[in-house]
């Protein structure tokens, strides 16, 4: 029996602690009802989900999972956070993106939560020559600017450093990034660029301006292109240790060379993977750092992903990215930036910049998410995921640089080609709905009226690819919009429900479901020869299904449905196919629209 001290909290205290080994056991009855022989750790595993990057989360984490001893927040391998007192003080710095010239949107976001900017310009964004109209009225001694600036970066930097001349800012007050990142750039376009010009303002930073970095490591290109978090980290590793070496062949020692780098990472609404992979950020670039003798943390900005946002019922990106701001929060982020809930659509308005300066602000503000340094440290799920993932990301990085390091990688397209693979897996899942996208293979709303935006200007392209979670839905979605315009109505498909209510509900509901996320409308009311549909799913229980499933199709093929699936599982007479949970939604539907000749 367990002895707890007497301080005042006795409740359960009379009873003994269960073991590892009863939980099992309960586990394994629980599995033997649904089917399944399993026992010890056996049972564990059933329950167990296979990650991205080989990784496996366990139902159940105990002191047994060991990982290294993260150390304390401020201190190497800076698991814990790269500084002591972590975003306590004031949270984190609250970063906002721009990437086109508007009328006082810069200074709004400044006036309401914002506490830095990060400007887009050249191609795909602001013109360089228009850095002082867009910093018009910034005070620019007291909000760091990041520029991102691609080919343009050496004339875009010396416009800013212009700007700061002008204005008198001194130089030890000038904070922020120049942006300089040509590995990014090559990946995004696939255009090699010289670092001589990188080198020279890494430099210069280093020498006359001691808050400003030069160079930034975008991991977004891999992220947007698919990659898994491991990917991601190992890139990062490559990038950075590129750029280390670049920057001392140029002649700057080793520990003014990592002062100049700043790495930018995507969170996403799994956050625990998100925590995860910033705390083992940290921890492999603590490593990278001791080996070259070059000691410090590593400064994280973090920007909610744009892979995971979605143009259909866009509103629910709200949502997305709150779980990944806390994510990047918990996390140890220095910098977030929070993408408008309708980037995807364009460029944002004035509410969706709103909303995404008050998520920031209320997780720190109201939350008090800051307060507290590393509150995931101490977990055994996210110490042992982060150990995992640190690992996993350990060995890509070591593949890398045995085959040349990150610009050969890129060049030979070995890059390419992982990242692709990865993403092909996952657009299984997606397919199957194995990993769901509400609003869109999920829950869709098809009389949802579509939010419209100004476009944003064209990023740089002919390099890695852009992938979004939800582009092979929304190309169905697309063809289905095409017929409603060409037609004045969507195609259908008629659900025919067999029994009573408690008998199909639950089916009718997933097949209405399923052939919505394709822009197909069902029908419920009325018979099928009046519905306008073409198709038919019949829906209700097995038993029921056991008894009428093969009259009713018989029924339905009479009145002119030229296809009837089945919502389940079986083998019955004419029946031409069953969709179910875990078929590819994107072949059924593709298939669907076809038959229907909705091109």
């Amino acid at each position: 029996m367990t002895v707890l001290p007497d301080d005042g909290l006795s409740l359960a205290a009379e009873f003994p602690d269960a073991t590892h080994e009863q939980w099992q056991a309960l586990v394994e009855g629980v599995l033997r009802k649904s089917g399944k022989e399993v026992s010890g750790a056996a049972a564990e595993d059933a329950l167990s989900t296979t990650l991205e990057d080989g990784l496996r989360t366990r139902p159940l984490y105990t002191a047994r999972d060991a990982a290294p001893d993260p150390g304390l927040p401020g201190f190497a391998p800076f698991v814990r956070g790269s500084r002591p007192e972590g975003n306590t003080a004031g949270g984190w710095d609250v970063r906002q993106r721009h990437t086109a010239l508007a009328d006082s949107a810069v200074l709004a976001d400044l006036e309401n939560g914002g506490t830095s900017l990060w400007l887009v310009l050249g191609e795909g964004g602001i013109p360089v020559d228009g850095l002082g109209r867009a910093l018009e009225g910034v005070y620019l001694d007291l909000a760091p600017v990041v520029l991102e600036a691609g080919r343009d970066t050496e004339r875009a930097a010396e416009a800013l450093l212009r700007l700061y001349a002008d204005k008198g800012v001194a130089a030890e007050a000038v904070r922020g990034n120049l942006g300089g990142d040509p590995l990014g750039y090559e990946a995004r376009t696939g255009t090699a660029l010289d670092f001589a010009p990188y080198a020279a303002l890494a430099a210069r930073c280093a020498e006359r301006y001691p808050g400003l970095r030069a160079l930034t490591v975008d991991v977004l290109p891999y992220h947007e292109a698919g990659g898994s978090a491991a990917q991601e980290l190992g890139a990062s590793l490559a990038t950075g240790v590129a750029y280390l070496r670049e920057l001392t062949e140029a002649g700057l020692g080793v520990e003014r060379a990592a002062g100049q780098l700043e790495f930018r990472y995507a969170a996403t609404a799994d956050q625990f993977l998100t925590i995860a992979k910033l705390r083992a950020a940290r921890r492999l670039w603590a490593r990278v750092a001791e080996v070259c003798g070059a000691p410090g943390a590593q400064v994280q900005h973090v920007v909610t992903s744009s892979v995971m946002t979605t143009r259909r019922d866009p509103w629910v990106n709200m949502l997305r990215t709150t779980v990944a701001t806390l994510a990047a929060g918990v996390g140890g982020a220095d910098s977030v930036t929070v993408l408008p809930f309708d980037h995807a659509l364009g460029l944002p308005d004035a509410f969706a910049r709103r909303i995404a300066r008050n998520t920031s602000t209320i997780l720190i503000e109201e939350s008090h998410l800051a307060r507290v340094v590393d509150p995931a440290g101490g977990s055994w799920y996210v110490e042992r995921l982060t150990d995992q993932l640190a690992q996993a990301a350990w060995e890509f990085f070591r593949t890398i640089e045995r085959d040349g390091g990150q610009a050969a990688v890129l060049r030979s397209g070995r890059l390419r080609t992982d990242l692709a693979t990865t993403w092909a897996e996952r657009s299984k899942k997606l397919a199957k709905r194995r990993e769901p996208i509400t609003g869109v293979s999920e829950f869709p709303l098809l009389a949802e009226k579509p939010v419209e935006r100004e476009p944003a200007p064209e990023p740089p392209s002919g390099g890695l690819p852009r992938v979004r979670r939800d582009e092979a839905y929304e190309q169905l979605r697309a063809r289905s919009d095409a017929h409603l315009a060409a037609t004045g109505a969507r195609p259908r498909i008629f659900l025919a429900t067999l029994g009573p209510a408690a008998a199909y509900t639950a089916r009718a509901t997933f097949a209405a479901n399923l052939f919505q996320a394709g822009g197909i409308e069902p029908v419920t009311e009325g018979a099928f020869e009046d519905s306008g549909a073409t198709e038919a799913v019949l829906c209700s229980s097995d038993a029921l299904y056991a008894e009428q499933a093969e009259q009713a199709a018989e029924s339905l093929k009479a009145s002119g449905a030229r296809q009837v699936f089945l919502a389940g599982r079986g083998e019955y007479a004419g029946i031409d196919r069953y969709v179910f949970a875990g078929c590819d939604a994107i072949d059924v539907l593709s298939a669907t629209l076809d038959r229907m000749g909705v091109s």
